[in-house]
């Protein structure tokens, strides 16, 4: 059963990924390698502060901050949780978001990407669906321990502060099926993500 369930799990992953018209050409590392924070508020939860790691994985930090900087995450939802494993959201908000997605390169080892940062709670990292090189916009934040997803995703940073309102997220949605679909009236609503000057 609990084989069933983590096979489950993986093709939740490779499937949310969404198909985007073209692949992003952003270089394999940024300007600076130094940690960024981002704030997080979702709306009757609170906000989690997230320190993203350009030294681990480069083009997925870079993807997230441009981003974040352009507020194209402000008003999305968690449109997929699992209580017990991950709570997944940024799937654009309408047509005009989803014109200005490029797809980026998979960082991870089954990539030929070395990656350190193992999916543990916490840990935010990049859905993709079943093209190594097709994440574009969607996120998870693990909710518990992942190691299956280790070397097959793009972990890129984890939560420092409100891990609890992840938790707390994950344990009051109501999934309508095994794949931990979200009916649209219930979505988490994320009401900004910005960078958080240092």
């Amino acid at each position: 059963m609990k084989k069933i369930t983590l096979i489950l799990m993986c093709i939740l992953l490779i499937a949310c990924g969404q198909k985007t018209n073209e692949t992003s050409s952003q270089s394999e590392t940024t300007p600076s390698q130094e940690k960024i924070m981002v704030e997080m508020s979702v709306q009757d939860y609170g906000t989690m502060e997230i320190e993203l790691d350009p030294s681990i994985a480069p083009i997925s930090v870079e993807n997230f901050v441009n981003l974040v900087k352009e507020g194209f995450y402000d008003g999305s939802k968690y449109h997929r949780i699992i209580d017990g494993f991950m709570i997944q959201g940024g799937a654009p908000k309408d047509e005009a978001s989803y014109a200005k997605l490029k797809t980026i390169k998979g960082e991870f080892s089954a990539n030929g990407i070395e990656n350190p940062l193992k999916h543990a709670t916490g840990v935010i990292s990049m859905a993709r669906a079943k093209d190594m090189d097709s994440a574009s916009s969607q996120f998870f934040i693990c909710v518990a321990d992942a190691p299956h997803l280790d070397g097959m995703y793009a972990a890129f940073g984890k939560v420092t502060k409100g891990i609890e309102i992840a938790l707390q997220i994950a344990k009051d949605a109501k999934p309508i099926d095994h794949n931990g679909r979200i009916l649209e009236e219930e979505m988490p609503i994320i009401e900004y993500i910005k960078v958080i000057e240092s």
